[in-house]
């Protein structure tokens, strides 16, 4: 049994589809390590059409998701099973960081809205949601992109997700700091060198040069992660 079920609602699933089939989330899900289900928003649709949108009340630009297909689709859902979080992905949501795909990697059941057109009836984001996320200050046309990317980052801290699990340990900003510079064979190319330290075989003076690397790279590149990284140690 999977350790952690992603339900994603989506008015366009297939936008879905390829990201979820390949590397770690496909492999994580051949493995039954996670288990994610994409549902058609249109199929609980009254509309004849099967519209999932209309015009906004007093009047603008753009159209907003109607909340008849919304509610019934996660009632639906959470008639069958209980979930620890309903998300939507919203342009105004707070940012998604490191730690938020922490947190939800030990939960056993979430549902992620994808957000689309102008946005969603309010009453939606009132009676059903329990966060908001968005991945950065930036416009999409959808919400299909930000919900792949919380569950392609909250996949790969699962257990047996990736062949290493000590690399999801030291991925940038689990402390607050980015990841040093890495280097691969050969030693040399081109006339560039690998630092020394890394090929001394000094298990030590290599960890101690990473840790520095780490926190320069981060106080020149993130100034806002080093503050934070600076108050915690």
């Amino acid at each position: 049994m999977a350790s952690l079920r992603i339900d994603i609602i989506s008015g366009v699933p297939d936008l879905l589809k390829s990201p979820l089939e390949h590397s770690i989330v496909g492999r994580a899900r051949e493995k039954r390590l996670i288990e994610i289900h994409t549902h058609d928003l249109r199929d609980y649709s009254t509309d004849k059409h099967r519209k999932i949108d209309d015009y906004p009340y007093g009047g603008g630009a753009g159209m907003v998701l109607s909340p008849q297909p919304i509610f019934d689709c996660i009632e639906n859902l959470t008639a069958a099973r209980s979930y620890d979080e309903i998300i939507f992905t919203a342009a105004d949501g707070k940012r998604f960081e490191q730690k938020d795909a922490n947190e939800l990697s030990v939960k056993q059941s979430i549902i992620i809205l994808c957000g689309h057109y102008k946005g969603v009836d309010q009453r939606v984001r009132d009676e059903l949601i329990t966060r908001e996320y968005s991945v950065g200050d930036f416009v999409l046309s959808g919400g299909e992109l930000p919900a792949l990317v919380i569950t392609d980052a909250v996949t790969r801290l699962i257990p047996g997700a990736i062949g290493d699990a000590e690399s999801a340990l030291t991925d940038s900003f689990q402390d607050d700091l980015l990841e040093p510079p890495v280097y691969t064979r050969p030693a040399e190319f081109r006339g560039l060198k690998v630092p020394e330290v890394l090929t001394s075989g000094d298990h030590k003076k290599i960890e101690e040069w990473r840790s520095q690397q780490a926190v320069e790279r981060t106080r020149q590149r993130r100034p806002d992660l080093y503050e934070n990284f600076k108050k915690k140690n």
